[in-house]
C-alpha cells in the first residue's frame, strides 16, 4: 500500500502522549501483530496512518527452548529465522514505509517506529494470541521451574521481539539520528520496557543495535531490537551472583571507582561513560547512570534528556576512531522483571571486534570454546583513543 492510498486515524484510545513531547499512536498489521509509532515532538507527519492492506501468511507458532543440562541454559530453536531479509536491495528495504512496489513492514511514513517481529526468537508471549496463532503449549512455569536441570528438557519459547526503527532512512544507525530522534527512541524503549515487563512469562526486557555486517547484520536501515525473556539471562545471572558475593550496592562502587580513574570518556550530570578496568574487547564503552534505577522506565525526564546528545557523542566519536564506520553491538542491560530490581542498575555496554583499521578479533579456542578471555588493547590505551576522537565530535 502506498502511504497516499486511504489513511484511517487511531481511535483515540490508540493515542497517547508521552514525556519530552513524543505521540504515541498504536495499531495492527495485517496479520494482527502490533505496530506502535512514536512520533517526534516537532514532527511533520500528520495524525492519520495508512492501513496494512497486505495478503501475508499467518504467523509462525510460537518456537520452542532446549536446555543445555552442561550449563543449565536454555537454547532458542527458532527455525523460522531461516526465512528472513538477508541484505535486500534499497528498494526492497523491509523496514522503509510502504510503496506500490515494496510490501514492507510499516505502512506508513513514521518518525520511529517499532513492530513485532514476523518470525521472532521468542513469543508471543501467553494470551497473545492473535487469529489463528495457537497458544504456548508448553510455557515455562516460573523461574524455578527454569532452574532444574534435566535431560530432554523444553518448553515454549515465550517472550515477545520487537524491531525499533529509528528512522524511515534506508541507511544509518542510531549514532547518525538528531538530538531529537534519539531522545524520541529514549521515549521508546521506556514505554516498550514497560509494556514488556507487565507482559505474563516476560522476566526480563533487552533494549540492543547491532551496527555491521561484521558483527551479523542483514538489514542496511537504521534499526535496533527489544529482547523479552521467559528467564533471565545467563548473563545477568552471572551478575546477580556477583552482587550476592560483593555487596548490594556494586554499581554504585564501579561508577565511583571508574571516575576516579583514567579511562572515563564522557562525565555528565547524570551519566558517566568509560571503558571499563578488564575490557575484553578491543573497544568496549560502559555507561552508567550516577543513581540506581533497574530501568529505561525509571529514569526522569532530565535523565533521559541528557542521554540523548551523550550517547550520540560515544557513537559518533566510537565511527571517528578510524576512516569508516565501526561495527558494534550496544546492548542495553536492564534489572530483571521479578528480582534484583534493587541491586542491578541500567547500564550500556557497547563492544565491538574491531582491533584496527582492517583486523578484527575473532572468538576462536579460549575465548569461544572455554569463555576464557585474551585483551588485545590495554583498556588505558583504548581510552586514550576513544577520548582523543569523541572531543573532535560535535552535534
Amino acid at each position: 500500500m502506498h502511504p497516499d492510498t486511504p489513511s484511517t486515524a487511531p481511535a483515540a484510545a490508540d493515542v497517547q502522549t508521552l514525556g519530552a513531547g513524543v505521540t504515541k499512536r498504536t495499531t495492527r498489521l495485517a496479520d494482527g501483530r502490533e505496530l506502535i509509532y512514536f512520533d517526534d515532538p516537532d514532527t511533520t507527519l500528520g495524525a492519520e496512518r495508512a492501513v496494512d492492506a497486505r495478503d501475508i501468511d499467518p504467523r509462525p507458532a510460537t518456537a520452542t527452548m532446549r536446555q543445555d543440562i552442561l550449563t543449565g541454559d536454555w537454547v532458542s530453536i527458532a527455525a523460522a529465522r531461516q526465512n528472513r531479509a538477508f541484505l535486500p536491495p534499497a528498494e526492497l528495504d523491509p523496514l522503509a514505509p510502504q510503496t506500490p512496489t515494496n510490501p514492507s513492514e510499516i505502512p506508513s511514513l513514521y518518525d520511529v517506529a517499532v513492530f513485532e517481529n514476523k518470525s521472532p526468537s521468542f513469543g508471543p508471549a501467553l494470551a497473545e494470541a492473535v487469529g489463528d496463532l495457537p497458544e504456548a503449549s508448553d510455557p515455562p512455569r516460573g523461574l524455578n521451574d527454569l532452574t532444574h536441570l534435566g535431560l530432554g528438557r523444553t518448553r515454549t519459547s515465550v517472550g515477545r521481539c520487537e524491531v525499533v526503527c529509528f528512522s524511515p532512512e534506508r541507511e544509518g544507525s542510531f549514532g547518525t539520528q538528531s538530538v531529537t530522534r534519539a531522545r524520541t527512541v529514549i521515549e521508546a524503549w521506556a514505554d516498550r520496557t514497560a509494556a514488556l515487563s507487565a507482559l505474563p512469562g516476560v522476566e526480563q526486557v533487552f533494549p540492543f543495535e547491532n551496527r555491521g555486517e561484521a558483527i551479523g547484520v542483514t538489514l542496511q536501515h537504521p534499526h535496533g531490537q527489544i529482547y523479552s525473556y521467559p528467564y533471565v539471562t545467563p548473563r545477568t545471572t552471572r551478575l546477580l551472583d556477583s552482587i550476592d558475593r560483593t555487596a548490594p550496592d556494586l554499581f554504585q562502587r564501579i561508577l565511583e571507582f571508574e571516575q576516579q580513574g583514567p579511562r572515563v570518556l564522557l562525565r555528565g550530570e547524570h551519566w558517566t561513560a568509560f571503558v571499563p578496568f578488564a575490557a575484553r574487547w578491543p573497544i568496549e564503552i560502559h555507561m552508567l547512570p550516577h543513581r540506581h534505577v533497574p530501568d529505561f522506565t525509571a529514569l526522569t525526564n532530565e535523565e533521559r534528556d541528557e542521554l540523548a546528545p551523550i550517547y550520540l557523542r560515544l557513537l559518533r566519536g566510537l565511527d571517528a576512531v578510524y576512516d569508516s564506520p565501526t561495527p558494534y553491538i550496544a546492548a542495553w542491560h536492564q534489572a530483571p522483571v521479578n528480582i534484583g530490581r534493587d541491586t542491578v542498575r541500567l547500564n550500556l555496554q557497547i563492544t565491538s571486534p574491531r582491533r584496527a583499521a582492517d583486523k578484527l578479533k575473532f572468538l576462536a579456542g579460549s575465548e569461544a570454546a572455554m569463555g576464557a578471555w585474551i585483551g588485545d588493547v590495554p583498556p588505558e590505551t583504548a581510552a586514550d583513543r576513544l577520548r582523543a576522537a569523541i572531543e573532535g565530535v560535535q552535534l
